[in-house]
């Protein structure tokens, strides 16, 4: 396990939680079993598609709503709940939600965006899987006066917990790349109020 140290933080990451095998079965698992979609999203008044594929499972009832989206809750699959009870004792949380998101490619990404909506709580935690191709996770904090930035390498089988503050004081993103590379899936569970 690795702390991050970052100011008003408390993030750890675990470049190998999962091994190699069990990150290719649920790669593949997750790839062909998930429903995945692309959503729209409307930023400076012109509507675009979301650049990566998405999907929302959890407890039932556990909507979530964030740029306009609201997700409706899928059933939880084994593969899900297999990811969900080996991360749960390090996270220590019991998680009623996940959020999936595919990139296929290097042209999917994910903005600059905090984790910080209502329905989250005050401070949530969010544990943060990876399994396929390598990506690029990038962290700046909101403070223009002292603006910090921080980058982390998501390996393929790898845990991300962001938890306490760091939501209120900290963005990240997946940029774009250039590059040929392979798909990454990767899954944000939380808790949903």
């Amino acid at each position: 396990m690795i702390k991050i140290n970052l100011p008003h933080s408390e993030i750890y990451y675990y470049p190998n939680f999962f091994d190699t095998n069990t990150s290719n079965n649920l790669f593949t698992q997750l790839q062909q079993q998930i429903k995945w979609q692309q959503d729209t999203i409307t930023i400076f008044g012109k509507t675009h598609l979301q650049p990566r594929l998405t999907a929302w499972y959890g407890d039932k009832n556990k909507t979530y709503t964030y740029s306009n989206i609201t997700m409706y809750p899928q059933n939880w699959l084994h593969c899900l709940l297999q990811i969900k009870n080996k991360i749960e004792p390090v996270s220590q949380i019991k998680f009623n939600s996940v959020l999936l998101n595919y990139y296929r490619h290097g042209k999917d990404s994910m903005g600059w965006h905090s984790d910080n909506e209502p329905a989250l709580g005050k401070n949530p935690t969010i544990s943060s899987v990876s399994f396929g191709q390598q990506r690029r996770f990038m962290l700046k904090s909101r403070d223009k006066k002292n603006p910090l930035k921080s980058e982390i390498i998501l390996n393929h089988g790898s845990l991300l917990i962001m938890a306490g503050e760091t939501q209120h004081y900290w963005l990240h993103q997946i940029p774009k790349t250039i590059k040929n590379i392979k798909p990454r899936i990767n899954l944000t569970f939380r808790v949903i109020f």
